[in-house]
């Protein structure tokens, strides 16, 4: 845990400021400091406040252990029980809020000591403390070289700590800390369905090759088959099931194929003009065929789990555009948030950016659409209304993208009213085109009757 937090910009600002003519505050007050470590809180009482005058030179008088000692003495160490309190303590900083343990240690110093003032490294923390201990807190330049001192030194300051405890200690939070922001963090949520699209697409790629082989080896053997069964998980399942062609004709194909492609299949193997193949032939080509049945049955089970990913973390985008589209317009801005800071010009044609380049340097017109272009709405539509469409989703993709990055709701209540408004909107202009289809001059056609 770091001593010298961010000083955030807001209201307590102002009334803990302490101005660089008066660097101590109100003269006629002792001052404590609050100093954080990874072992507990630190009090520590000023000794001598004229050393602290000339901010510039304060670094001089933490030089040594020695010269520290002159300057600042420990009054009061509140050490951590283990790391989860650790943790819970760094949190609540990094927050800005009071936790359990510095609110006791706080209290304990207002009831023996309360004229004197506080010194901390962190304005808003100083806010909270001012409200909910009252205790007069000071925030300055003089107090972050002073913390900075302090930090330089804090192993002769802290009596009863030993160095190695205290780097195992701030290794144990470092960990939990880093493990506890991976966890709640918004932009690293999204990380699962990154990794969730690119493993799709990469199954989606050895199946299709896996599938093929299976196909060209097995024709060989009994190339009828391949025509009649057109679904690939059906073929290989029942390749698997019966091996050589020749036990077709006895073997119940029921829960695999429909009853009357079953009998096409029958006909077929009695009559087939493939090869004969060894018995180690047939058990490699049943090997491939277990290995497409389970990589489909994981595909699957990662289609699922990807969908029920996307309807958490980007409800709105996956109503509109479908959780693959959506899937793969995260993976490739890298991030939701990422995504969120694009335009909705950016939105609409990305995945195209190829194209867009040699658009712009050919100086010919530049793609409608890229990876938006496989969304439903856009697929419906007739190819003269894709460009306008494509636009129109981009647009409301963009604000249901910001929606679900940003908001504080994880309903689809947006997403589901504006793709009712965008499916209005494709009906008109369908209905406008063929209007205008039916509303041509046809006067100048010449008819047969005309002729004669």
């Amino acid at each position: 845990m770091r001593a010298g937090l961010a000083v955030p910009s807001g209201a307590h600002v102002s009334r803990l400021q302490v101005s660089g003519s008066d660097a101590r505050g109100d003269p006629g007050l002792a001052m404590l400091v609050l100093f954080e470590t990874a072992a507990g809180y630190a009090i520590f009482k000023v000794l001598d406040e004229s050393k602290l005058q000339e901010v510039d030179s304060i670094w001089k008088e933490f030089e040594t252990p020695e010269k520290a000692n002159k300057v600042v003495k420990l009054k009061h160490f509140e050490k951590f029980q283990d790391t989860t309190e650790a943790l819970a303590a760094a949190t609540a900083l990094v927050e800005g809020k009071l936790s359990k343990n510095l609110k006791k240690v706080l209290k304990k110093i207002a009831a023996k000591e309360a004229h004197e003032q506080l010194a901390i490294s962190d304005a808003k923390l100083g806010g909270v403390i001012k409200d909910k201990v009252n205790i007069s807190c000071v925030h300055s330049a003089m107090v972050t070289e002073l913390m900075r001192g302090i930090r330089n030194q804090v192993d002769g300051l802290i009596t009863g700590l030993s160095t190695r405890e205290m780097a195992a200690m701030s290794l144990g939070l470092a960990h939990s800390l880093s493990r506890y922001k991976l966890k709640f963090s918004p932009d690293k949520v999204d990380t699962m369905i990154v990794q969730a699209i690119s493993l799709l697409d990469d199954l989606d790629k050895e199946l299709n090759n896996y599938i093929m082989r299976c196909r060209e080896w097995y024709g060989w053997h009994f190339p009828e088959l391949g025509k009649i069964i057109t679904d690939n998980l059906a073929y290989c399942k029942c390749v698997r099931a019966v091996g050589d062609r020749v036990n077709f004709a006895a073997f119940d194909l029921s829960e695999i194929l429909p009853e009357e492609v079953e009998a096409e299949v029958k006909t077929a193997c009695e009559i087939s003009m493939g090869t004969e193949v060894s018995e180690e032939d047939i058990n490699n080509i049943l090997h491939l065929c277990d290995q497409v049945i389970e990589i489909s049955e994981y595909r699957t089970q990662l289609y699922d789990y990807l969908k029920n990913r996307m309807m958490a973390i980007a409800p709105n985008l996956t109503v509109l555009v479908g959780e693959l589209v959506g899937a793969r317009l995260i993976a490739h801005a890298g991030s939701l948030l990422n995504l969120a800071k694009h335009p909705a010009s950016t939105v609409q044609i990305l995945g195209a950016e190829k194209a867009l380049f040699r658009a712009l340097k050919t100086k010919r017109d530049t793609p409608k659409y890229g990876l938006i272009y496989h969304a439903s709405l856009v697929g419906q539509t007739t190819p003269k209304n894709k460009g306008k469409i494509s636009r129109m989703l981009a647009a409301k993709a963009s604000l249901a993208i910001r929606y679900d990055a940003l908001g504080e709701d994880t309903n689809a209540e947006l997403g589901v009213e504006t793709r009712a408004k965008l499916e209005v909107r494709l009906r008109h202009l369908e209905e406008k085109g063929v209007g205008t289809l039916c509303s041509c001059d046809f006067s100048h056609v010449v008819r047969d009757d005309d002729l004669s």
